[in-house]
């Protein structure tokens, strides 16, 4: 699992989220994970996340309210993820993240199997440009496909015209649906699907949002450079 992968996805968050890009030594079935893992640790909506170029995001914390003792101690949180998680090093920082948000815009198409990280650098990248943003909310959904179960994730916000849709695997084509839906993660997920979804939740970040927007108010002149 790329260590190249794990430190885009943690390029595109930024110096704004709170992240650890972690290498894990698989020691159990290697069935879903191989031997060796690279993995970013971030921070968002109060709670920490686990990502992988293999199998995208899944939430990472096992508690709510625990964030300190959880960022101090992964090990009880990487055993719930897979039983053969024994042993995890942080990897030194040898590349330096990106300065301005602006920049880590992907370039390269939609990273890996990262759909929910897309999504909050596409918030980011809109806030940084000045775009409206209203009652933005990442929606997760899943679906059954045949004797599997595939999750995708894409940003929602409320218009005048109704609930716009990104969607990193169609980044050039936002969506436009009822503003009925932007209460009901079920229906909205089935709108996007054309089907049934399994799964819906919302992960709420409006809060977020709200403290980029106070910090790029403080951007200097437009140099791109953040008065601190």
């Amino acid at each position: 699992m790329s260590l190249a992968n794990a430190r885009r996805a943690q390029a595109l968050l930024g110096h704004d989220v709170w992240s650890r890009l972690i290498r894990i030594e698989n020691t159990g079935d290697t069935t879903t994970y191989p031997r060796t893992v690279h993995a970013l640790v971030f921070e968002l909506v109060g709670i920490l996340w686990f990502y992988t170029d293999a199998n995208g995001t899944q939430s990472f914390s096992l508690y709510r309210g625990r964030l300190d003792a959880e960022k101090s101690d992964f090990a009880p949180l990487l055993a719930d993820i897979h039983g053969g998680f024994k042993r995890w090093t942080e990897v030194p920082a040898h590349v330096a993240l990106v300065a301005h948000p602006a920049t880590a815009t992907p370039k390269t198409g939609p990273l890996r199997n990262g759909c929910f990280i897309d999504s909050v650098a596409f918030l980011r990248t809109r806030l940084l440009v000045g775009g409206e943003v209203s009652r933005p909310q990442l929606l997760s959904f899943y679906v059954d496909s045949g004797l599997r179960r595939v999750g995708h994730t894409v940003l929602t916000f409320e218009t005048k015209e109704g609930v716009q849709v990104f969607d990193p695997a169609e980044p050039e084509s936002p969506l436009m649906f009822r503003r009925e839906l932007a209460g009901d993660a079920a229906a909205l997920g089935s709108a996007l699907v054309g089907g049934i979804v399994s799964r819906a939740l919302w992960v709420p970040i409006g809060e977020f949002s709200a403290q980029l927007v106070l910090r790029y108010a403080a951007l200097d002149g437009g140099t791109g450079r953040a008065l601190d």
